[in-house]
């Protein structure tokens, strides 16, 4: 037997960075090198884009997350490379947010 694929992502312009599955809510949550985290239905249904904040250092001014991780709770963590920590919502809402000179891997 061969493997198929359950669902394909789309809506990224540029290359994946992190992804992370929430199998009790049916989330696929992912990042890309230059853009938004999208979160994604098992099925493959584009749900919500979360945008970090807009940083002003660079030319494009997009945070380019490194980790994600999501909760049965419904609450999404997001590592930006910059040092940023952001927790949204499954729903896209940004609850909060939090810096660190500390590495993160």
């Amino acid at each position: 037997d061969f493997a198929t694929p359950r669902a394909i992502l789309t809506g990224h312009d540029y290359e994946i960075t992190c992804a992370t599955i929430c199998a009790e809510l049916g989330l696929v949550i992912s990042g890309s090198k230059e853009g938004p985290c999208l979160i994604h239905s098992m099925n493959g249904d584009l749900l919500r884009t979360l945008e970090g904040p807009v940083t002003f250092e660079g030319p494009e001014n997009h945070l380019r997350p490194k980790l994600i991780q999501a909760s049965r709770e419904g609450h999404c963590v997001i590592y930006y490379e910059n040092g940023l920590f952001c927790v949204f919502s499954v729903n896209g809402r940004l609850q909060a947010t939090m810096e660190t000179d500390d590495k993160i891997k």
